[in-house]
């Protein structure tokens, strides 16, 4: 029987997945969630223009997208005083990233991260063959000076780092970011995914020019603009790496409803701000029901509250799956000492209400 011949770096590669999805979850346990509060979605969904520019545009699905999202990305340009050209919109920050690792990366090169920033960067790096170089977390922040420095001593093609962080909710001011880039070694790329933006205080965007080669901005509809599922990214950086994407991205990979409901939320800042007041409400609300539990809630500039068990990974583990017993999904870090934190996404006031009677009956489980 004749079957698939791979390659020897995938033969290599081990079968995993960056995420176990929460549908698969609910399948395992036999049982929809009550809580869906671990994938840091927005749980308050897009703008209503968005949904009715979808729904109509569904109409004409038999067309295939525009292949160069012409007017969403013009519409990103006008949004950020920017050339079109600087603009590239994708599936997601997911498949950006997948895009621009293929276009750097070959078989043995130099890649930096932190040691538990987001998997799937990892997963892509992986995929093409490149050497991870981690770097701690330190104080729970993502530390930029230590990954440039190992970025220096390991020549690094790339350097991932996200600002506001995912798992931990931390954050940087833009100000310190556009300092270190001096550090930033020649031939080197800051990839900056900026995925919760949205919900940073002022201060936080990097103050340098959109097309500084030195940089590439990494944003998306999936989070505040409530987009998820439809799979919907942008990068922001110099025209000449933008136009390098066209060398090995899916033409037609972007769903023409996807783009039209984009290009709508895009233009709802009404609701937009809706949603960061409900988001800035839940985070607090979650930093309660973490205090009246004895957990403590930590400072975050995201949809999410990364909230200390005060005790180590096991027990937050266990606290973990309590909760999954009663369904309630939650996600947490993976290695110590940020794995003694739970991570909560900031939910419907239902759901949280679901999760503030849930939490008391998973820790004297944990603890009996």
């Amino acid at each position: 029987m004749t079957r698939a011949r791979f390659t020897p770096l995938i033969a290599s590669l081990p079968s995993t997945v960056p995420f176990v999805g929460p549908e698969t979850l609910q399948r395992d346990r036999g049982a929809d969630f009550v809580a869906r509060l671990g994938a840091n979605e927005s749980a308050f969904g897009p703008s209503p223009r968005a949904v009715e520019a979808m729904r109509e545009a569904d109409a004409e699905i038999w067309k295939y997208g525009d292949s160069s999202s012409h007017d969403l990305r013009h519409a990103l340009a006008q949004k950020y005083g920017c050339p079109a050209d600087c603009v590239i919109v994708g599936e997601g920050i997911d498949g950006l990233l997948g895009n621009l690792v293929r276009l750097t990366v070959a078989t043995g090169d130099a890649v930096v991260t932190s040691e538990g920033a987001y998997p799937t960067f990892n997963y892509h790096v992986a995929g093409c063959g490149g050497t991870l170089h981690k770097v701690p977390y330190r104080d729970d922040h993502e530390d930029l000076a230590g990954l440039l420095r190992m970025a220096a001593d390991c020549n690094a093609k790339l350097v991932y780092f996200a600002n506001p962080d995912n798992p931990m909710g931390s954050w940087h001011s833009g100000a310190s970011i556009a300092a270190a880039l001096e550090d930033l070694p020649e031939g080197a790329l800051l990839v900056l995914d900026e995925a919760y933006l949205e919900f940073a205080p002022a201060g936080t965007e990097v103050p340098l020019p959109l097309d500084d080669p030195r940089i590439i901005r990494l944003r998306t509809f999936s989070k505040a603009y409530g987009l998820a599922g439809a799979r919907v990214g942008y990068a922001l950086a110099h025209p000449d790496l933008i136009a390098a994407f066209d060398k090995v991205r899916n033409h037609f990979g972007m769903n023409r409803s996807a783009q039209i409901a984009a290009l709508a939320a895009l233009r709802d800042e009404e609701w937009l701000a809706k949603v960061q007041g409900k988001v800035k409400a839940a985070r607090n609300r979650v930093g309660e029901i973490a205090r009246e539990n004895g957990l403590l809630p930590l400072p975050s500039a995201t949809n999410f509250v990364a909230v200390d068990c005060r005790r180590d990974g096991e027990f937050a583990r266990a606290l973990l799956s309590a909760l999954l017993e009663q369904g309630v999904f939650l996600r947490m870090p993976a290695p110590p000492p940020l794995d003694r934190c739970i991570r909560i996404s900031c939910g419907l006031p239902a759901e949280l209400d679901a999760l503030a009677g849930a939490l008391p009956k998973a820790l004297r489980h944990v603890t009996r």
